[in-house]
């Protein structure tokens, strides 16, 4: 996603501009995740949404996705 203003894309960012929760940001990546994948598993889904979040400056060392 391209950074128009601050460290984070708009997608990871709130109105105001502060980063979104991890939680928060990992279910809305999960759905657009799903939508484009219906007929994968949850397992799939929450692993592809991982694997993605690793390419993120925001989340590339979260916890979560670290451990993936």
């Amino acid at each position: 996603m391209p950074i128009e203003t601050g460290p984070y894309c708009d997608h990871c960012t709130d109105e105001a501009g502060n980063l979104q929760s991890f939680d928060e940001r990992f279910r809305r990546m999960a759905l657009w995740q799903q939508k484009s994948h219906p007929t994968d598993s949850p397992e799939q889904v929450e692993k592809a949404t991982l694997e993605y979040m690793a390419q993120l400056p925001a989340w590339r060392e979260h916890p979560r996705v670290v451990a993936r």
